[in-house]
């Protein structure tokens, strides 16, 4: 009956939390088959270790934090870690007239455009806007003091907001097809 009761529990979270995990694994891995991999080993994790959180009720908190950890384990495997203090400062920001151009964007595009913000700005991002995370629930996920979260937030919408005009600002140019007209007399 007890493990009636742990695959139940077990169930359950995996069918509250799973979508919203996969979506941050999917922004900091930009790879389908990589989020799906990270979302996978992050409910082993909790399958294996999870009887050791005491309070229940940080379950979501544990779940981002254990997959962010399993993130960045596997790209410092994989690659070299880039610092905070190795970043340019950016130097300008978007007028508020350009506010208005923003909104009118499609949510492809803005997902698209949050896919290309640096990989450091993105985690905090996409669990400010996309996971509704308060400043505080990302410094604990992310194991970072939260000036260093509204910093990074404030980095990454700059970059967010540039990615996004630059998008905006390139004309939508249909390519012609010279070959299609050889041979052809024209009047």
């Amino acid at each position: 009956c007890r493990m009636a009761v742990a695959k139940d529990a077990f169930t359950g979270l995996v069918d509250a939390y799973y979508a919203s995990l996969y979506r941050f694994a999917y922004s900091l891995s930009r790879n389908e088959t990589d989020a799906g991999d990270l979302t996978q080993q992050t409910f082993y994790i909790w399958a294996t270790k999870g009887h050791t959180l005491h309070d229940v009720a940080k379950a979501k908190s544990w779940l981002f934090t254990t997959l962010h950890r399993e993130f960045l384990r596997t790209r410092r495997r994989d690659q070299r870690w880039m610092f905070i203090e190795d970043l340019p400062i950016a130097q300008t920001e978007i007028p508020a007239e350009a506010i208005d151009q923003l909104r009118q964007l499609d949510g492809a595009a803005v997902m698209s455009a949050l896919a290309s913000v640096e990989e450091i700005f993105r985690a905090p991002l996409t669990l400010f806007y996309l996971e509704n995370f308060s400043y505080l629930e990302i410094a604990e996920t992310l194991g970072i003091p939260p000036g260093t979260v509204m910093s990074r937030l404030s980095r990454g919408k700059t970059q967010l907001r540039n990615l996004l005009a630059t998008a905006e600002a390139r004309p939508n140019i249909v390519p012609f097809d010279a070959s299609r007209t050889r041979g052809k007399q024209q009047p």
